[in-house]
């Protein structure tokens, strides 16, 4: 199958680059706005685009109704301040459940349950219980295409790291954190790793095996064609 992208419109295009740009990493943003509501919400056009200064970019479409911005983004304009959590498999429910459209009076913390550990450069709180969390500080925005989409770039100005994932020499243990990513519109689970080259009978073994459900739902259950799912990536109460 061969697809001129310049026939798609911005839904189309977006369910094909979630299907195919995976896994992604998650960019679970905490604000706070200038009327001091916290908000919490995840992003999964998230990565890291320098090292030094190490600069995080994550773009951001509006709501569902595909004119308003996310509060997230407003906030970050505003305030020029904002922290990247990192989503674990014990924190999915409540990182998943920190998509939905709430209000922008709302605080998401307290909306999901979750525990705010403070930060010390930025005035955004942490998810208290994320094993790592990165304090950043807007270096730019950059408007994209003709769709109200928006990068943002932010600078690292503190690293927040579990003490026991800290090793010596300055290296993470990455296997300890339990890592989630996102794929077209459900998780995967960061739990494999390797180095090449594999055994050929590992990869005979793996050839064209399908991924593994967590969840239970069948093989051919896809997040997109329910009815929660929004092109903004966002949620609904179900």
């Amino acid at each position: 199958m061969i697809i001129d992208a310049d026939t798609l419109d911005a839904t189309q295009a977006y369910k094909l680059l979630i299907a195919t740009v995976v896994p992604r990493a998650i960019g679970w943003l905490s604000t706070i706005s200038t009327d001091g509501v916290p908000n919490l919400a995840p992003f999964s056009f998230f990565t890291v685009v320098g090292r030094k200064p190490p600069v995080l970019s994550i773009s951001m479409q509006p709501k569902s109704d595909g004119v308003t911005l996310k509060d997230s983004f407003v906030n970050i304009r505003d305030t020029g301040e904002f922290v990247a959590n990192l989503a674990t498999l014990g924190l999915a429910g409540q990182m998943h459940r920190s998509a939905i459209e709430h209000p922008s009076d709302v605080d998401e913390f307290e909306a999901t349950g979750l525990e705010k550990a403070a930060s010390v450069i930025v005035k955004p709180p942490r998810v208290a219980l994320a094993p790592v969390a990165m304090e950043c500080k807007l270096d730019r925005i950059i408007p994209v295409g003709d769709h109200d989409d928006h990068v943002v770039w932010g600078r690292v100005v503190r690293f927040h790291i579990r003490d026991d994932a800290y090793l010596d020499g300055g290296r993470v243990d990455t296997a300890a954190l339990a890592p989630i990513g996102r794929l077209a519109a459900e998780y995967t689970l960061v739990e494999n790793v390797f180095t090449t080259p594999l055994d050929e009978e590992i990869l005979e073994q793996r050839n064209g095996a399908r991924m593994h459900r967590l969840d239970g739902k069948p093989a051919d259950w896809s997040a997109v064609n329910q009815k929660s799912w929004s092109a903004s990536g966002s949620v609904v109460a179900d």
